[in-house]
């Protein structure tokens, strides 16, 4: 059953069940939204995921999220909080941050809210001292929004993805340390 993890003032952050595998490809599995992460998934892939969260969830308290807005009750995307994995990164191991939102949803505010406070939730309650987040240089958005929330280029960190098509090559990374993000709470709250 799933649980709430975290609320913002338009979102519940809750954890994946296995029923939610359906739901996210119905929702969230689009050739717009899922452009740049390798394209549309098949259903068992999206399962597969699922399952890999959820272990996550289990065995170290933090994964991936659906993000549910209040409002409507409908799903709007998922986010959340894992350790990079991918086995081309120079970094495994490192907390990544990660969201996607519904192309009916996009620039409504929604991942800019989840992931504040999955930024918050992980240096406050995993004690990360510091979070990336991995795209590609076309996904422009993306990165922007990276830039938006306070994350860095780390140029050293960039890798190839033999499973991404050349023109969402390399993968690159963008960090943000706890010294970055106490910061910017702390010019938020003056």
């Amino acid at each position: 059953m799933a649980e709430i993890v975290l609320e913002t003032e338009r979102l519940v952050l809750r954890t994946i069940d296995e029923s939610d595998a359906q739901l996210q490809f119905d929702i969230l599995n689009t050739p717009k939204v899922m452009e740049h992460l390798g394209g549309v998934k098949e259903l068992h892939e999206i399962e597969t995921k699922h399952a890999k969260t959820m272990a996550w969830f289990a065995q170290e308290g933090f994964g991936f999220m659906m993000m549910i807005e209040k409002a409507t009750g409908e799903l709007v995307g998922h986010a959340g909080l894992k350790k990079v994995d991918h086995p081309h990164a120079k970094n495994p191991g490192d907390f990544e941050i990660g969201w996607l939102v519904r192309e009916d949803r996009w620039r409504h505010g929604y991942a800019n809210e989840a992931m504040r406070a999955i930024i918050d939730w992980a240096f406050t309650r995993h004690d990360a001292s510091f979070l990336v987040a991995l795209t590609s240089e076309r996904n422009v958005p993306s990165w922007r929004f990276m830039e938006k929330i306070g994350m860095v280029r780390r140029t050293d960190l960039d890798f190839d993805d033999p499973n991404f098509a050349p023109e969402d090559n390399p993968t690159i990374q963008y960090s943000l340390t706890r010294e970055q993000w106490e910061q910017q709470t702390c010019t938020d709250r003056a």
